[in-house]
């Protein structure tokens, strides 16, 4: 009551009264009736007056605090915070009651550094405000400052204790939350549950079993509980044994169990109980609908469908993804036009449909139709036009996607970084790495992979190795990208360092590490390790060799030259060669001119890929360099009755957030004259420098000086002047192709870097190559 504000002035003018009348001098005599003059004292109706109207503020009756706190609640569920505050501030006097409600009512509305600061200016607490502000610390994930509140209580309730427990278990903390179920000294249903969940949600199943055995009349929540923990792990026949144990079942126990049968494939028993369940809702059939979806039994998951007496949305997307998992896509979009109701995951299950069947024109008609779109929808659209080969669409839905003030999610961010990593769009992949980082996810596996794929496969491998760095919980994807990133680019030692970092952090390799340390071996000519590694990976690591790692020392030994040690590998497979393996060969056949062998490597690929371009291709440059044109032109005649076409080479470069593209002898670049201007002066001086021209690989039987003409003006030839020209002077030059780089073009651009001091970095279709001053980090061995 002394603290309300009519109090502080009623107290402050009867102080005022009292200083008065000592203050007057003993020679004044009071005067009665005149009103210059007032009498300082107050007379009794004055007093009885103030006392009432005191009396009246300290019963500011109770009904009417108890509707002010009610106002304060009501604000405070509709989110007005401000108004709530404003009610408090006019009360007259406030309860314990008053400030939990502010405090409640800042938690619930996500403003906890106003409810803290409001406990703590709390007159006088009672076990509801400990036990409110102890729930808003463990809301908001701080068990330390929970821990330290809780231990500060005068006295706490089984509220308090199960709020502790609570806080522990969902956050991950299991044996804490068991030492406080321990030390409570009461504990209710909540307190038992509350444990048992814990142990459950992480996968601790053992533990919650020998709790659940300690205590007996436990609820069906409880039984409910443990069986999907079961369930969850495929342990169905302990799960079956809990259902049947049931003292008492209810809707949950039997559609938990139906669908544990359901979703590992037992089709037949959760159809049984299915037959025997009591009560089958909605929830029941839609578990045994989906059963037979996943399991690909598509016609009896539509003869369920058609027979279940009620549907929901969940119901009618199940069946709709059943369709589109079997790539039946008319069937998919007849049952979605027939739906009474569509949520945003029907549209998403439609629109990743056509996506990923590559029907990127209906994928887009969805996309655009779509009253509402959410980031799955914005990442299905992207992965769509990404996948099936538009690249820079994609790109400009991502951009779009931030226009539009849509929430970028892990999806969004790997699928556009993958995208980048494709094409090779560095400064965009930067700009997205930034966004990245702001957003929080730079750390996690799942995005920092993304990271680092696109750094290795845009040519910036030093960045790729900080991004490497940075995850703080390294798995096998991020390791084997790094090995994989370095091989790709030549640096075989540091790819190899990599490996036994790995090894050293405790990182158990896989077969697709052995590939990359193989492939790391093979193009940078480390025979013996390569061969070390091979033959001990089973007996070190339990990997068993399959095609990808003898396809590599295949690759390996040919380039090297020990061609019959790579027949006889090959003769010593415990299975057949396949094309890629054939290819390898053919390959090192090349290399090193062996026309015989190229032609029996050839002609197995020819009847095992008829139509693979790529082979005919290496089996006429092979013709080219020794001479047989006759050769070169049958092959060329052999394609043409196949119906084979060669893929056209074509190269690129980003400059300024935009994608040039050129092919050979490019005539459309708005930039060409001046392209052509600067190779021809470029030509001049490559000769002066000693580059004479690779004619021998000009598939064409003519002349040489229009073989030299041919070559001039190849695609990465004009990539690489155009990125010189545009490029500022100190950034590397970064030209990707989609096609192996020929000879020539490899020998001219070690000129080119040398003569105008730039770094040089082409990606091909095989590996990357870093020319810098007259050299390439390949040593040449590609």
């Amino acid at each position: 009551m002394r603290g309300s504000y009519r109090f502080r002035q009623l107290h402050s003018s009867s102080f005022s009264s009292r200083s008065l009348e000592t203050r007057q001098p003993s020679n004044i005599k009071h005067q009665t009736g005149n009103p210059t003059c007032p009498n300082p004292i107050p007379s009794k109706k004055t007093l009885t007056q103030k006392r009432r109207s005191m009396n009246k503020l300290s019963n500011a009756s109770d009904s009417e605090i108890v509707k002010l706190n009610k106002d304060i609640t009501t604000q405070m569920r509709n989110g007005r915070c401000e108004a709530a505050l404003r009610v408090f501030n006019v009360m007259p006097r406030r309860s314990p009651v008053s400030y939990n409600a502010m405090i409640s009512g800042y938690l619930a509305n996500g403003k906890f550094d106003l409810a803290k600061d409001m406990f703590e200016k709390m007159p006088e607490r009672d076990l509801v405000s400990w036990n409110v502000m102890l729930s808003g610390y463990v809301r908001n994930r701080d068990l330390g400052a929970a821990h330290a509140l809780f231990e500060r209580m005068p006295e706490k309730d089984v509220v308090s204790w199960n709020a502790m427990l609570s806080g522990y278990a969902q956050n991950g903390y299991v044996d804490e939350a068991r030492k406080v179920f321990e030390r409570m000294p009461n504990k209710n249903e909540i307190s038992w549950n509350g444990l048992l969940a814990a142990y459950v949600q992480n996968g601790r199943i053992e533990d919650a079993r020998r709790l659940f055995e300690s205590k007996a009349n436990w609820e069906a929540v409880s039984w409910n509980c443990l069986m999907g923990g079961l369930v969850k792990q495929k342990r169905l026949v302990h799960a079956r044994q809990l259902f049947d144990r049931m003292p008492v079942r209810d809707e949950v126990s039997w559609n938990t169990m139906i669908t544990g049968y359901a979703q590992n494939g037992e089709m037949s028993e959760a159809r049984r109980l299915f037959g025997e369940s009591p009560i089958r809702d909605v929830f029941a059939w839609t578990s045994m609908l989906s059963g037979y979806v996943q399991n690909g039994m598509l016609d009896e998951g539509r003869r369920m469908f058609d027979e279940m007496p009620e549907k929901n949305s969940v119901s009618w997307n199940a069946m709709i993804a059943g369709y589109v998992q079997c790539k039946r896509m008319d069937m998919a979009m007849k049952l979605f036009g027939a739906m009474p109701f569509r949520n945003a995951s029907s549209w998403n299950t439609i629109l990743t449909g056509y996506a990923q069947s590559g029907d990127i024109d209906n994928a887009r008609k969805i996309f655009d139709s779509m009253p509402r779109r959410d980031s799955i929808s914005w990442a299905a659209i992207i992965a769509g036009y990404a996948q099936n080969g538009y690249s820079e669409e994609a790109l400009c839905l991502f951009v779009e996607m931030k226009r539009d003030g849509e929430r970028l999610t892990r999806s969004s961010f790997t699928c556009t970084l993958s995208t980048c990593a494709e094409i090779a769009a560095l400064e965009l992949g930067k700009q997205l790495h930034g966004r990245v980082t702001k957003a929080g996810y730079e750390t996690g596996c799942y995005v920092g992979n993304a990271l680092l794929v696109m750094y290795c496969k845009c040519g910036s491998i030093e960045e790729a190795y900080d991004v490497f760095q940075g995850i703080a919980e390294k798995d096998v994807v991020s390791w084997n990208t790094m090995i994989y990133g370095y091989a790709r680019h030549g640096f075989g030692s540091k790819a190899l360092m990599v490996f036994e970092s790995m090894k050293a952090a405790g990182i158990k390799p896989d077969d697709v590490t052995m590939v990359g340390v193989l492939s790391a071996c093979s193009h940078t000519g480390l025979v013996d390790r390569g061969t070390e590694y091979f033959y001990s990976m089973n007996q070190d690591y339990g990997i068993t060799a399959n095609s990808k790692h003898y396809t590599c020392m295949i690759d390996l030994l040919g380039r090297a030259g020990r061609l019959e040690e790579a027949q006889n590998l090959m003769r010593d497979m415990p299975f057949e060669p396949d094309a890629a393996t054939w290819g390898a060969l053919l390959g090192a056949s090349r290399i090193h001119g062996n026309t015989e062998l190229g032609e029996k490597a050839a002609q197995i690929i020819f009847e095992m890929e008829p139509e693979n371009a790529g082979m005919y291709v290496l089996l006429s440059n092979l013709y080219a360099a020794s001479g047989r044109w006759g050769e070169v032109g049958k092959m060329r005649l052999k394609m043409k009755d196949k119906g084979v076409r060669k893929v056209p080479g074509y190269s690129w470069v980003e400059v300024q957030n935009k994608i040039h593209t050129f092919s050979v002898g490019d005539s459309i670049h708005p930039d060409k004259d001046k392209i052509y201007a600067f190779l021809e002066e470029l030509d001049l001086k490559m000769k002066r420098e000693g580059y004479i021209s690779s004619t021998k690989l000009v598939l064409h039987d003519v002349e040489e000086e229009e073989k030299e003409h041919m070559l001039k003006y190849h695609s990465e030839k004009l990539a690489v002047a155009f990125g010189i020209l545009s490029i500022p002077a100190g950034r590397p030059i970064r030209v990707i192709k989609n096609l192996r780089v020929c000879g020539d073009c490899h020998n001219a651009i070690k000129y080119i870097s040398k003569i105008v001091g730039r770094t040089i970095i082409l990606r091909d279709s095989h590996r990357f190559h870093h020319f810098s001053g007259g050299n390439c980090s390949c040593g040449d061995y590609w």
